[in-house]
């Protein structure tokens, strides 16, 4: 029966991803080599026809590492992605991670071995394994949504937007405020949005804010709002979430408690989400232009496979949108 790379990679007591780097001649250490090579010449293993077809020429193909499908912002970023490729002849090949860390790695190395000629990774955190594999596989990579200095990156303005809606609920009158986030392994949205946020409070004399933390999935933040609308006395005025999922949740969880909104409590959120917009009341949001920032990162991906320069960081802009989700509270001028 003929052997496969994970027959190699068990037989060697090493990863399918270190048996990948041995094929395409990445970096390993002499140990690792040698065991390799000698369960190899052991087995008589032969690398696929297609691996093997690829050794001399990249492919059309650019890859697209996802942390997951079922996000608006990915979708949106995905489809501008495919269409701007299709324009300039490539292909796009999208491996959704599941946002499991390490999955996000071994990706980066499959893609690699298949000759693909750039790799775009919508990134949530960035690690030391992360830039060892971009810097191990060699080929062009772009962060898209989180920055490195090290490698190109593509990001949103999160803590300029942050400020602006900390401004925005304050100009309401809101004094007694939720911010609901997310971790802060995830630096945009975690951190530079609540920190743009936090310097807008720090403006406001007699603003206070309680800050909590919810996952990034609907039923998370209806649990994380559950605990914030059950046992903060005084209730907050206002709830500011950290994505328009998050606020989704917290007005799905008031309507549980026939908390009317705005009327009883304020939400706002960041993303643009469609049906913010067709909800009732409409969500006043920050939104973000995935689609288009998913033709940009197709650009710029196109751009380093050609060797064209190529600024090492680009932030994207944003829309500050008003709705029926926030209600006034009497004025007090912001200084």
């Amino acid at each position: 029966m003929k052997k496969t790379i994970a027959d190699i990679a068990k037989i060697a007591g090493v990863s399918k991803s270190t048996v990948s780097r041995y094929l395409n001649g990445g970096s390993l250490s002499d140990a690792t080599r040698r065991k390799i090579e000698h369960v190899i010449k052991e087995t008589g293993y032969i690398p696929n026809s297609f691996a093997q077809s690829l050794k001399a020429k990249k492919t059309s193909m650019i890859g697209a590492i996802v942390p997951r499908l079922d996000s608006f912002s990915a979708s949106q970023t995905v489809t501008g992605m495919d269409e701007e490729l299709r324009d300039s002849g490539y292909q796009l090949l999208i491996i959704n991670t599941s946002q499991n860390l390490s999955r996000e790695i071994e990706a980066l190395y499959d893609l690699a071995r298949q000759k693909i000629s750039g790799i775009v990774l919508f990134a949530t955190q960035i690690t030391e394994a992360h830039l060892k594999a971009v810097k191990e596989i060699g080929i062009p990579v772009i962060f898209l949504g989180q920055q490195h200095q090290d490698v190109h990156s593509i990001i949103y303005n999160d803590y300029a937007a942050g400020y602006d809606m900390g401004r925005y609920i304050l100009a309401q009158g809101h004094r007694n405020i939720a911010y609901l986030g997310v971790t802060e392994k995830d630096v945009a949205v975690g951190v530079q949005r609540k920190r743009g946020f936090q310097a807008a409070l720090k403006e406001q004399a007699g603003a206070k804010a309680g800050f909590y933390e919810s996952g990034f999935k609907m039923s998370a933040a209806v649990k994380a709002a559950s605990d914030i609308l059950d046992n903060c006395d005084p209730h907050p005025s206002a709830i500011v979430c950290a994505t328009d999922n998050i606020a989704l949740g917290v007005m799905k969880a008031a309507h549980m408690r026939g908390i009317r909104i705005p009327e009883d409590i304020s939400v706002t959120g960041f993303g643009g989400y469609d049906v913010t917009e067709v909800i009732h009341p409409g969500l006043t949001t920050v939104k973000y232009g995935y689609e288009s920032a998913g033709r940009l990162a197709a650009r710029h991906i196109i751009k380093l496979v050609q060797d064209e320069p190529l600024d090492a960081l680009t932030t994207l802009s944003y829309e500050f949108i008003e709705r029926e989700s926030v209600d006034k509270m009497e004025r007090h001028p912001l200084y």
